[in-house]
């Protein structure tokens, strides 16, 4: 009967670190993802993800998509990327929905956009709003020589 209660110890101590284990884990997984998300690539460790949803409002087919792609090359947390509620937006403006107006900031640098204005709006579950107009991209965000040629006609073609 001794040699049973010991495997009942040893058992009951297992399960009990097992459970501790498990709890530890939680405790840091929780305390990893508070605030915004930590992020993958291109970003400093440690450094937190600027989410964003980025809206064509041009009307240009694909052009929500193309920005999308180049925020998430340089690091960017892009939650959502379509069309505005309505076209015939002439300028693009990046919105800071979360007060910060350093992460619109950050967002209209990569994407060449010059109009940053604070827009908060508390509903939304991101920092920052880009709404694409025709002046998208500019002219230094397109390739240059053969490229930059056939690039200009797809552009006045979309038009």
């Amino acid at each position: 009967m001794s040699d049973r209660r010991r495997r009942q110890g040893i058992l009951l101590f297992l399960a009990l670190g097992l459970v501790a284990a498990f709890v530890v884990s939680i405790v840091a997984g929780l305390r990893g993802t508070s605030g915004r998300g930590r992020g993958p690539a291109n970003v400093a460790p440690g450094a937190s993800r600027i989410r964003v949803e980025v809206l064509n409002g041009a009307g240009r087919p694909g052009l929500a998509r193309r920005a999308m792609e180049r925020l998430r090359a340089r690091g960017f947390d892009v939650v959502y990327f379509g069309n505005a509620s309505a076209f015939g937006q002439d300028s693009s403006v990046v919105l800071a929905r979360g007060g910060r107006l350093a992460d619109a900031a950050e967002v209209a640098k990569a994407l060449g956009i010059p109009a940053v204005k604070s827009a908060p709006d508390s509903t939304l579950l991101l920092e920052v709003t880009v709404l694409l107009g025709d002046d998208w991209p500019p002219k230094s965000h397109k390739p240059g020589g053969l490229l930059g040629t056939l690039h200009d006609l797809l552009e006045r073609g979309r038009r």
